[in-house]
């Protein structure tokens, strides 16, 4: 048996702190030199040897963004996109609770049709997704962009493995008291979910605010364009800005890093207990 004062044993907790503390600096540092680089001056972003604080801190790059490149048009599509695809959150959870708490003829059949639709690439559907939305006039419209990623069949899954663990008791007592299927659901179910809720809640945001290809495919009004999509014309334009480029990357990203922080115990919390049986 090894020594309990072997100093090797105290030394190794130091090391591995130290290893993951090199691992998480290597990674951040990208997104530290890209909100450094958002508030520099245009000069300070052709300056050899780089350098990673800027000389002056500027918000022009970002006001730039807003008065000149309508990003302000782009954001306000995305956070609606956002909003609808919320919507789903609802339906989803309602058929996550069908497929965990009720019993009926080709369940588990139907269960594995929707999970087999996760297999199925999106640019498979994309073509005859846009012609049905075209022939009922959804097309070059937010609803229309939000519509088709309105339900998720890995969100479902998630909601059907966590519900499952919820007790039948729980569910028969309210019966009993009188409350119908919906009451149940909304009253006993959906606050008892609120771990799934926060994950599926993470996923959707994630998933409307980084739309992109669909949006650039059944919108042909910049109008309706979504924060990815200016994003990527920004990148296309002829005089590189690389701080301009930074501020639009970090308008980006850093909702997303924000959103992931403040849920992110109930995010592990939920995938945690939607694999109990």
């Amino acid at each position: 048996m090894a020594d309990a004062h072997d100093p090797r044993r105290h030394h190794r907790p130091v090391l591995i702190g130290g290893l993951l503390a090199i691992g998480a600096v290597a990674t951040a540092f990208p997104f530290l030199w890209m909100l450094t680089t958002s508030v520099k001056p245009l000069a300070d972003s052709y300056a050899y040897p780089p350098k990673l604080l800027p000389s002056q801190v500027t918000w022009e790059n970002y006001a730039t963004l807003f008065t000149d490149l309508d990003f302000g048009t782009y954001v306000v599509n995305t956070i609606v996109i956002v909003l609808i695809s919320f919507v789903g959150m609802f339906l989803m959870a309602l058929a996550g609770y069908g497929f965990a708490k009720f019993h009926f003829r080709g369940r588990n059949s139907l269960f594995m049709l929707v999970l087999t639709t996760m297999m199925i690439p999106v640019q498979v559907t994309m073509i005859p997704t846009y012609l049905i939305l075209n022939s009922v006039k959804l097309t070059n419209t937010l609803v229309g962009i939000a519509l088709p990623t309105l339900v998720s069949a890995f969100s479902i899954f998630l909601f059907r493995q966590f519900m499952a663990t919820i007790p039948d008791e729980l569910l028969d007592a309210s019966r009993i008291d009188g409350a119908g299927e919906l009451r149940t659901f909304l009253r006993i179910v959906l606050p008892m979910s609120k771990p799934i809720m926060a994950v599926v809640g993470v996923l959707t945001f994630i998933s409307g605010w980084n739309s992109f290809i669909w949006p650039l495919v059944i919108a042909n009004d910049q109008n309706k364009y979504t924060l990815a999509v200016g994003l990527s014309l920004l990148n296309k334009q002829l005089t590189p800005n690389p701080p301009l480029q930074m501020a639009g990357a970090a308008l980006m990203v850093m909702p997303i890093v924000i959103v992931f922080v403040v849920f992110q115990r109930h995010i592990v919390q939920g995938f945690t207990m939607s694999g109990l049986k």
